[in-house]
């Protein structure tokens, strides 16, 4: 009865602050995207269920942030300092939102409840112990159905060995199936979409992959490419008077072209295979809140096999097996 009355006289948004706090999103982002690169995850989940999916994502991403490389020194020398920036989610029992008992069920990975989509959230920007920013940040986008988590400045994290290890958590039941979360892309790198771009990019991606798990691939190498537009128009983007802007978009065909062209650079001994590729590059749109016209922003990464599916189409594996390809 005490939980009860104190419930009641707790304001809507004091009492969703109480089960759970996301991060706001980061309105500097778009202008950042232009000027340099930036490292995260790309995360699907059912639309009007981003709120939720955000909580399960973070709740599970802080599980296995303790162990990612900082570009700062002194983290480097002390990785202790790593783990204590990660943000944590602290809940008791008094504090639980007493009038979402009856129709929210737990989260299986955490035991805290479903918060309503409509919520209004308090959304902390730091470690409530440490006083330090999380080294995650939650980018606007203009899709529902997407979230776009990136790294600070000081931070280089192992983003595919972070989302291995989610999966092997997952196949061997130490992380229980999320019930929000699809898919999690790991973004090893951003670029504006253009050829010179990509021509850049993707080759030190590569190469990187070749001097460490590539080392033990037979020859040739079986690669793949797989290119998600996610609805951005190839068509040259208009100025205020209606003229054409002297920026032309990759098309398909064109970013396939470019991208294999990359990695033969690189493993001159390597073939195309759609069906069982050993490493596949994934171009991935990203949908981007406040970027300029003609300047879409796209995510690339270098994959190993065990993380890529290629049926029914090329793209990362899905986090329950039973999820929808078309997610």
């Amino acid at each position: 009865m005490a939980e009860l009355k104190v419930s009641e006289e707790m304001k809507p948004w004091e009492q969703h602050s109480a089960v759970i706090s996301i991060p706001r999103y980061d309105y500097k982002a778009p202008s950042s995207f232009l000027l340099r690169s930036f490292s995260g995850f790309l995360v699907t989940c059912p639309i009007k269920r981003e709120k939720s999916a955000t909580k399960e994502a973070m709740t599970i991403l802080d599980k296995y942030l303790g162990a990612i490389d900082t570009c700062d020194s002194e983290a480097e020398k002390d990785p202790q300092n790593i783990a204590t920036k990660r943000r944590k989610v602290v809940l008791s029992e008094t504090e639980k939102c007493v009038n979402d008992v009856e129709n929210k069920t737990l989260d299986e990975n955490n035991g805290a409840k479903e918060v309503p989509e409509g919520s209004c959230l308090s959304t902390p920007k730091s470690d409530a112990n440490t006083g330090t920013p999380h080294p995650l940040s939650l980018v606007k986008l203009t899709r529902s159905g997407l979230l776009l988590f990136t790294f600070s400045n000081d931070r280089c994290p192992n983003v595919v060995n972070i989302v291995s290890n989610i999966m092997q958590s997952l196949e061997s039941g130490s992380l229980k199936a999320p019930l929000w979360c699809h898919r999690i892309l790991p973004i090893q790198t951003t670029c504006v979409l253009h050829e010179k771009e990509l021509g850049t990019l993707v080759p030190k991606l590569v190469a990187d992959f070749m001097n460490n798990e590539g080392k033990e691939l037979a020859r040739p190498v079986k690669f793949a490419v797989g290119y998600n537009r996610r609805g951005i128009e190839e068509t040259e983007s208009k100025g205020k008077n209606g003229n054409s802007s002297p920026v032309v978009l990759l098309d398909r065909n064109k970013c396939f072209e470019v991208v294999a062209a990359a990695v033969k650079g690189i493993v001159s001994d390597s073939v195309v295979d759609l069906k069982c590729p050993e490493l596949t590059v994934l171009i991935e749109a990203l949908p981007v809140s406040g970027i300029p016209i003609g300047s879409p922003i796209v995510a690339v990464s270098v994959l190993p096999q065990k993380l890529i599916m290629t049926k029914p189409r090329l793209c990362i594996k899905a986090l329950v097996p039973d999820v929808k390809s078309k997610k």
